[in-house]
């Protein structure tokens, strides 16, 4: 038997370079000069769905070409790794739960606020946000609330997974048998998110360096973004930190992943050592900490 292969195409140093760039200015993930290899080994699959013998050819593509938009959208699936379970990072999601999640219900009924809006970006296949929505719900302290949980991300292909709310036992490392009958039904193998999870929920496309649609976002108490900004370089870091920080509500509160930090990138957060975790917030009206700088 003899196995079909795609032909072997070499990036250069140029092709490297804008292609490179124009990723970056796209949705701001940047690949330096070690990885070089990586970009070329992900996107010479791309080359032979689309005929193209070189990637100069692949770059005049993705720049002019008519279809550059949905290309675009394609390779996010190709050069990010998507890979996520329910439950991920506990120290974390106890801080949110046990701390979090109580000050800030405190403080909005202090006002007479019963609203509560947190937002997933970069929610992958959805286990994240429907994890928020689930510990929300075990809170049992948002009844009567108007609660919306919002996850977005660039790759298309994922989005549709998390709208599904369909998913196999990779996604359950983590999460104890009690939960699994509280929020999910099993069905052919499977299992689905149940329709209280699901309600709370909203998923979106969404590029982090598109200002214009995180506007319409509208304000957030807590924003998740985790294992993101680890593959932007420092000026799209700081851009989408700055949006951040535009989105949250004063005393909001922005949860990154535990290799992450706002060290170098911006002094406008306020670093506060929980009982469970470290979290960034952004300071009350008139306690202003800093810029991005």
């Amino acid at each position: 038997m003899i196995l079909r292969t795609e032909p072997e195409v070499r990036m250069t140093e140029e092709e490297y370079r804008l292609i490179r760039d124009l990723v970056h200015g796209h949705c701001g993930l940047y690949f330096d000069s070690e990885a070089r290899y990586l970009l070329e080994k992900r996107l010479a699959c791309r080359l032979f769905v689309h005929k193209l013998p070189s990637f100069r050819e692949y770059y005049l593509f993705l720049k002019y070409g008519r279809d550059r938009e949905q290309e675009l959208s394609d390779i996010m699936d190709v050069l990010t790794t998507n890979e996520t379970y329910f439950f991920r990072e506990e120290f974390q999601l106890n801080a949110f739960s046990q701390e979090i999640l109580p000050e800030l219900k405190a403080e909005k009924e202090k006002r007479g606020d019963r609203t509560l809006r947190i937002w997933s970006a970069g929610c992958s296949t959805g286990e994240e946000p429907y994890t928020i929505a689930m510990l929300v719900l075990e809170a049992r302290s948002f009844q009567g609330w108007k609660v919306e949980i919002i996850g977005t991300d660039i790759s298309q292909r994922v989005i549709q997974h998390a709208r599904k709310g369909i998913y196999g036992k990779s996604s359950f490392r983590t999460t104890h048998e009690g939960r699994m009958r509280r929020f999910f039904q099993e069905q052919d193998g499977l299992f689905r998110i149940r329709d209280d999870v699901r309600e709370l929920v909203t998923i979106s496309h969404l590029n982090l360096l598109d200002e214009d649609r995180m506007i319409l976002l509208g304000k957030m108490d807590i924003i998740f973004c985790r294992n993101v900004i680890i593959y932007f370089d420092q000026v799209a870091k700081r851009r989408v930190v700055e949006s951040f920080y535009r989105t949250l509500r004063d005393g909001g509160y922005l949860l990154l992943g535990h290799s992450e930090s706002l060290l170098n990138t911006t002094t406008a957060f306020t670093l506060r050592h929980l009982k469970n975790d470290m979290v960034y917030r952004k300071p009350l009206s008139g306690c202003v900490a800093g810029g991005v700088r």
